[in-house]
């Protein structure tokens, strides 16, 4: 399997959403949907994962403003996401779904913050920006486009496909696809992108358990 060329960039994508999508049906936990994906990304992702961030403090500061704008709506208008067009049979609802026994369980929230900080931006930014980007460019060899290669078709449909994946927060999550989709055209780095995503999701965590924001974890 790992000779597949694709491979390395979609397999811990899928585990994560097959097992998000198990979890509706009967209770997955959650140290399991940290170690499977990340074991994925060990055993068939690291040739896709060589080398490092480029502009690290640059994808920070891009991260801390992902951030910013993913609670700003919510922030300056609290009904904003109860509006018909976030609230709805279609995208969902803006509504935690973390049991409120769970929020105080440490091991619960080590293994929620160490998904979304540790697996997430890295199985997401492989699917989203290192795969999904260059397919739609070239679906029949998409290894002979460069990491960070511009076209509009590509691009924008990237971010819409993005921001469905976020429900209720498909605009903030629209916002954020573009913001990564640049700055993957811009350092064409994996790693610049892996990192500002990191840190959006961390600071988040941080935002929802010390403020008790849990809708944002969907």
């Amino acid at each position: 399997m790992r000779r597949h060329t694709a491979v390395p960039w979609i397999l811990p994508f899928l585990l994560f959403i097959g097992l998000l999508a198990l979890q509706q049906i009967v209770r997955v936990p959650i140290w399991v949907r940290f170690v499977i994906p990340v074991a994925a990304i060990l055993g068939v992702s690291r040739v896709a994962l060589r080398g490092g961030p480029s502009r690290p403090a640059l994808s920070v500061l891009i991260g801390l403003a992902v951030f910013v704008i993913w609670i700003a709506p919510d922030a300056l208008a609290p009904s904003w996401h109860h509006f018909i067009l976030f609230d709805n049979k279609i995208v969902g609802h803006p509504a935690a779904n973390t049991p409120p026994a769970e929020r105080h369980d440490l091991v619960f929230l080590t293994f929620r913050v160490a998904v979304s900080v540790a697996a997430v931006p890295i199985l997401e930014e492989l699917f989203w920006r290192g795969w999904l980007m260059r397919w739609l460019i070239d679906s029949k060899d998409f290894e002979r486009v460069p990491l960070g290669t511009f076209a509009w078709s590509s691009f924008w449909l990237t971010a819409l496909l993005f921001a469905s994946e976020h429900g209720s927060f498909w605009d903030v999550g629209l916002a954020a696809g573009i913001i990564y989709n640049w700055w993957m055209v811009r350092t064409r780095n994996l790693w610049d992108c892996i990192l500002a995503h990191a840190v959006t999701n961390a600071v988040l965590a941080a935002y929802v358990i010390g403020a008790g924001q849990w809708q944002y974890w969907l």
